[in-house]
């Protein structure tokens, strides 16, 4: 039986309680620390007292809320989309999307290290799944080449991978690509964080919406809950008439969406945004000054895998010496063995910076 991790109490934006010790906190995904923003919070119990927790019902019966359409409409307007469509969450955005084009093309082309979300849709297009490896547009271009210039596929892969903090070279693949093939990008990580106005992968690589659809969360940089897929009005309307899991699902509960609303209005004023950069910048910066080999991303995130297991017990009693918790996981995409997977906030204080840079250089001098 494959047991959970001990539970963690979040105290405060970065400190959380584990087995009774109070520790500093550089994991999980509230990139902007929206999650415990008091307007964030106020608006979902307004949207509590107002509408009730649910509408019980799918959006496809009784179930279509204006608070829905409401938020499919700041959706549109934060990420420049022409059309924006709720799902429950974020994992359900890009089964969604390939609910919505069984047959319609002739492969599906995998990045190696995409999100397990990603893996789950690519059997609902109904044809073969090719892999390629992790951001490879030369595999892609030869992959291709390979399946003949009568084929059509469609390209599954994260917009920023939450495990390394790289990023998808989604301009490559559009110039490599035919153009009756389809990109879906999970930009669960980017969304909110990268580009110049936070709108994400595409932004950031300075691709525009045609041959794109991108699919995104509320569960990270916006610190709520909820998924949506971004796309033509086409692509949108095939979700709502064919997926399966939009039609048959009750949609996003209400105070829920309510929160959402709010983190998109603090997100979209960008002050948070250009102060978790700063933050990344400064870490990132530090730990390559002291030797580290830290890649160069504009992500918020960076791992150390380490393959011994010795080095990967000196580092977490050192981090738990310095008061730190470890943060050691095994995500999707990333290495087999696991890999300490470090977060940088908005929220966090400099002198909290300090003392992660502080423990993982003395780590690095041994």
């Amino acid at each position: 039986m494959t047991s959970l991790p001990p539970p963690l109490e979040r105290l405060d934006a970065n400190h959380v309680r584990v087995r009774g010790r109070t520790l500093l906190y550089f994991g999980g995904c509230d990139y902007l620390r929206l999650a415990r923003a008091p307007a964030v919070l106020r608006a979902a119990a307004e949207g509590l007292h107002r509408h009730g927790l649910n509408v019980g019902a799918s959006r496809k019966t009784t179930g279509n809320h204006p608070l829905h359409e409401k938020l499919e409409r700041r959706l549109e307007k934060f990420f420049a989309a022409d059309r924006a469509v709720l799902v429950a969450n974020g994992y359900l955005t890009n089964l969604a999307v390939a609910q919505s084009f069984p047959g319609e093309f002739t492969h599906v082309l995998l990045d190696e290290c995409a999100h397990a979300s990603l893996v789950d849709a690519a059997s609902f297009f109904g044809r073969r799944v090719i892999r390629f490896p992790h951001r490879d547009a030369d595999a892609v271009r030869r992959l291709v080449r390979q399946v003949g210039p009568r084929a059509k596929p469609v390209l599954l892969t994260d917009g920023l991978f939450a495990h390394n903090g790289s990023v998808a070279p989604l301009k490559s693949y559009l110039k490599i690509l035919p153009r009756r093939s389809l990109i879906v990008v999970d930009d669960a990580h980017g969304a909110g964080v990268i580009g110049t106005k936070g709108r994400g992968t595409l932004e950031h690589g300075g691709v525009g919406r045609e041959r794109i659809v991108q699919c995104v969360t509320l569960s990270k940089a916006f610190g709520a809950y909820g998924g949506a897929v971004l796309g033509s009005r086409a692509v949108c309307d095939r979700i709502v008439g064919r997926s399966r899991l939009f039609t048959g699902n009750t949609p996003l509960p209400l105070p829920l969406a309510a929160a959402a609303f709010a983190a998109l209005d603090l997100a979209a004023k960008g002050a948070l945004r250009r102060r978790l950069l700063r933050n990344a910048a400064f870490v990132k910066s530090a730990l390559r000054e002291s030797g580290l080999a830290i890649p160069d991303s504009p992500a918020p995130m960076f791992s150390l895998a380490l393959p011994r297991a010795a080095d990967s017990a000196r580092l977490r009693r050192l981090l738990l010496r310095r008061g730190i918790l470890p943060p050691f996981i095994r995500y999707p995409g990333g290495p087999a063995s696991g890999s300490f997977r470090f977060v940088i906030s908005s929220g966090h204080t400099r002198e909290q910076l300090q003392k992660l840079v502080a423990a993982l250089v003395e780590f690095a001098r041994g």
